[in-house]
């Protein structure tokens, strides 16, 4: 695995050390701290070419890596927490010739936070960092509950009180120490901000440390490779957080340098729901960056994100891919998800039935064509969704 050259700031493009655990650029500029998303960078003329891409998995001791660790040319040199995270299903339409879903209900605590947290909580371990602490929408903190427990890390867990129960279920198992807040995320947010310093707590926040954006990457790397190692046309990603598609970018980025992607990059589009829908509305106003959402609801608990901490970098790679961002109410999510279990046999989870729901309105309305090749995302199995998911069944 390569070493880590050194930390980037997405803002200032400052350089950090990465033997020290960082959280965000320290950098100060006009007496202002820069506070910036900070990037993993790596000397990557090791992995350079097809034939490097073509070994992807083998080791030099002859052994091969299996799920998202298959990336190791482009991860951090260290010795993984894993449970079995990554490489999950792409899977093909039966409806939708040039249409694929990318399955991340497969992932362990069945969504795609296991990336994150998986690296995260490794670096973590390698640092030697006793306790964390993260706000939550609910699924990444089950991920972070059971990555801190096989890694024998304190996990404290500050989630909305009406978080599904799944989520609540998961983290108490696991052992972590949760506290269920009468708010959204942003409040839990702040209460762990509040309290670490007293606590001792490592903020582990969706891009207030720079790791989880690199578990976050390996989607990009398989998603391209799962097709050949050609560009799809368009990636739908239901934008909570965003750390997702800005990993993806970043994996882009990585794979254009060593030669291991055809194509032109795919246009991102940003889904989120109409209850709660600050980068669509920063997007169609034309600013850089995102208000605080007012009133924030929507039964897609991981799309309930009045301000994501990464929405200036969420709008600069729509923008920048040619894409775009679109809202659907919580209805229309709803039918999608019902018409994909009927019809496809998968329960997705309402971010992902929003992603399926933002195909179906840019298919209708030209943005895109069905002859467009298409990844949508499912960021986690409708399965920890029942509780909700029977509450509206019931309602019909």
């Amino acid at each position: 695995m390569p070493d880590i050259a050194f930390l980037e700031c997405s803002r200032c493009h400052e350089h950090l050390d990465p033997r020290e655990p960082q959280t965000v650029c320290t950098a100060r500029h006009g007496g202002t701290a820069c506070s910036g998303t900070l990037y993993v960078r790596y000397d990557l003329s090791e992995a350079q070419g097809r034939a490097r891409r073509d070994a992807i998995g083998t080791t030099a001791d002859d052994k091969r890596w299996s799920g998202m660790w298959r990336y190791w040319r482009v991860l951090p040199s260290v010795d993984p927490v894993t449970l079995g995270e990554g490489w999950t299903p792409m899977l093909p339409s039966r409806r939708y010739r040039n249409l694929w879903l990318k399955e991340e209900g497969a992932n362990p605590t069945g969504t795609f936070k296991a990336r994150g947290l998986a690296l995260a909580v490794t670096m973590a371990r390698r640092h030697g960092l006793k306790k964390l602490a993260a706000p939550t929408a609910g699924n990444a903190g089950g991920a972070l509950a059971a990555y801190a427990a096989a890694a024998g890390i304190e996990a404290h867990i500050f989630m909305p009180r009406d978080t599904p129960m799944a989520n609540q279920v998961e983290c108490w198992a696991y052992g972590a120490h949760v506290t269920l807040v009468d708010g959204l995320i942003s409040d839990c947010g702040r209460m762990v901000a509040e309290r670490k310093a007293a606590e001792g707590w490592f903020d582990i926040s969706t891009l207030k440390e720079p790791f989880r954006v690199e578990g976050k990457k390996t989607m990009g790397y398989e998603l391209v490779e799962q097709l050949g190692w050609v560009y799809p046309d368009a990636v739908f990603y239901p934008t909570g957080g965003g750390v997702g598609m800005i990993g993806m970018w970043k994996a882009f980025e990585e794979m254009e340098q060593l030669g291991w992607v055809r194509g032109k990059r795919p246009k991102m589009i940003a889904v989120q729901s109409s209850g709660c829908a600050p980068v669509v509305r920063a997007f169609e106003r034309g600013e850089a960056v995102s208000q605080m959402w007012q009133d924030a609801h929507t039964f897609a608990s991981g799309l309930r994100v009045p301000k994501p901490y990464g929405d200036a970098i969420i709008l600069e790679i729509v923008r920048a891919s040619g894409g775009t961002a679109v809202a659907l109410s919580d209805d229309a999510i709803f039918v999608s998800l019902r018409d994909w279990a009927t019809h496809e046999g998968l329960l997705l989870s309402p971010e992902g039935a929003a992603a399926t729901a933002a195909y179906d309105h840019l298919i209708a309305t030209g943005f895109l064509t069905p002859q467009d090749r298409v990844v949508l995302f499912n960021t986690g199995s409708g399965s920890k969704y029942t509780d909700v998911i029977g509450a509206r069944l019931a309602a019909v």
